[in-house]
């Protein structure tokens, strides 16, 4: 077996309140072997002299962080959609732009970059929402996957795992108007055709897998819906569905179906224990309640809810119905868990004006064991004998953190003060660096080709 042995100076482990000072952590062929906590009169394994071996990582040590809701694509507007008035479906205009600029290369280069800054900001996974399927005038490449094969590859080289969630996406609007411009690469025609394209890629890469999602009530019919549910079923695959992130969508399905969107998920099978709902913003008492009879999950994401200015969903309502939360970076107006996990408390003390919602376990669960779990790596996103070795350390001498205690990091750290990450046993950041991306001239690079 080949393995290292870590010291960190605080290590955040599972069932822990707060962080444990002086944790050795073994691990061994992209496992944890074994956790020994120093300071609680434990001693080292018989033989070894743990100092002369062990790496040591200043700071605290968290598990990997996973984001579950990615367009990797959207990474190309930061800065670019911010001024001005406007709301989601002024955005999405641009966003359609740079949708069309892309293909298979161009995809491949910008993936890899943004998913090496998600790497430096500690995430270890991504779950990848991807609709971006064909050429730009909706006909199939040669390999008719080859835009999530790129996707898939890009994860490889910034040293990241990813759930690919294809995305069956078939209409414009919730009463079936077709496709139409920038639209038409995202569609398959219909939830066979889709399904059978899914069904062509298995990637054999160990850092992959493939899931499923629908877009939306808007983009799939009623009738389709059951056809998706049943293919990540058979699967067994995590299911994401995008669901009343805009009123306008809520109103759409009502006038045409007579019931929400969450109920016309329910009523053809959509909802279960491997179904994550991202955003749910605009959910009512009983469509909380169908949820969390379902055993659903919920992936928020505070930063694009507030920057296109979706409104505050009822998180607190949702954990305290049962549903699991994860968190998401979406349209990665800024790629940093720390920031998504912390908005969670402070967008319930906007809504609540009350302080005190979420404890630091729960935010730390959140952004680790919940958003693995979303996208089916349950053996992942804790410190702890045979999970994933990942490990995430975050600086607590910086300007951010200098004073702060380790159980604080939620509210005081961001991305930049991460300094090291592993990934299944591999070091892919190191003091701060990626170790095999240049991600500041990568991303100018690759986003310069589908702006300019």
């Amino acid at each position: 077996m080949t393995g290292t042995r870590w010291l960190a100076e605080y290590a955040w482990l599972p069932d822990h309140t707060e962080p444990t000072a002086d944790v050795l952590i073994d691990t061994a062929d992209g496992r944890i072997t074994a956790v020994t906590p120093l300071a609680a009169g434990s001693d080292p394994p018989a033989g070894v002299e743990v100092l002369g071996e062990a790496v040591r990582l200043p700071g605290l040590t968290l598990p990997g962080l996973a984001n579950a809701h990615s367009h990797a694509f959207h990474r190309a507007l930061r800065g670019r959609t911010h001024g001005g008035r406007g709301d989601f479906w002024t955005w999405r205009d641009r966003m359609y732009a740079v949708a069309q600029r892309l293909d298979p290369d161009s995809y491949l280069a910008l993936a890899r970059a943004v998913y090496a800054e998600m790497a430096l900001a500690g995430i270890t996974c991504v779950g990848e929402f991807h609709y971006l399927h064909h050429n730009p005038d909706g006909t199939p490449y040669a390999d008719p996957n080859a835009m999530g094969a790129a996707l898939v590859e890009a994860a490889a080289h910034a040293g990241i795992r990813i759930t690919l969630l294809d995305t069956c996406y078939l209409t414009a609007t919730v009463d079936g108007q077709p496709l139409a411009g920038p639209q038409r690469r995202f569609g398959d025609g219909d939830a066979l055709r889709w399904a059978e394209r899914v069904d062509a890629f298995r990637p054999a890469d160990e850092h992959a897998r493939v899931g499923a999602a629908i877009h939306s009530v808007r983009a799939v019919p009623a009738g389709q819906l059951a056809a998706v549910a049943g293919w990540a079923d058979r699967r067994d695959a995590p299911l994401h569905v995008h669901l009343s992130e805009q009123p306008a969508e809520n109103d759409a399905c009502r006038a045409l179906h007579g019931r929400t969107p969450a109920r016309l998920l329910a009523d053809h099978g959509v909802l279960g224990p491997a179904t994550t709902a991202v955003h749910a913003t605009h959910l009512t008492g009983a469509d909380l309640a169908l949820l969390a009879d379902a055993g659903s999950g919920v992936c928020l994401c505070p930063t694009t809810e507030r920057d296109l200015a979706d409104g505050i969903g009822p998180a607190r309502r949702m954990a305290d119905v049962g549903l699991p939360l994860s968190l998401g970076s979406d349209s990665h107006a800024v790629i940093d868990l720390f920031e998504e996990a912390r908005a969670m408390e402070l967008d319930e003390r906007l809504r609540t004006r009350r302080r005190g919602h979420f404890s630091p376990v729960e935010l730390r669960d959140a952004a680790t064991t919940g958003g693995h779990a979303a996208l089916g790596w349950r053996d992942a996103g804790r410190i702890a004998v045979g999970a994933r070795a990942d490990l995430v350390t975050v600086r607590l001498d910086g300007p951010r953190t200098a004073g702060v205690p380790a159980v604080g990091v939620w509210f005081a750290a961001g991305a930049a003060d991460v300094t090291h990450v592993v990934v299944d046993g591999r070091t892919v950041v190191r003091d701060g660096r990626h170790l095999s991306v240049d991600v500041p001239a990568e991303l100018a690079s690759a986003i310069a080709e589908v702006t300019s």
